[in-house]
């Protein structure tokens, strides 16, 4: 891919396009465009995304259990 700028890492203010809660999920599409997803909503739809995606920015990593 040339020409891919980095989108900035999501934040706190960024919510999933489906529900608003945190967005941790970012999916950016053939035009440009980009959908925000929680992990809920980025794993109900995993596939199909992945199959539109040009990029698919996964932070759910930051999602930990008990601190």
């Amino acid at each position: 891919m040339t020409g891919t700028t980095t989108k900035p890492t999501l934040t706190n203010l960024d919510r999933c396009d489906r529900c608003g809660a945190q967005a941790y999920v970012r999916v950016v599409l053939p035009g440009g465009s980009d959908l925000l997803f929680c992990r809920h909503h980025a794993k109900s739809h995993d596939s199909k995304l992945r199959e539109m995606a040009v990029e698919y920015h996964d932070e759910t990593d930051k999602l930990t259990v008990g601190g």
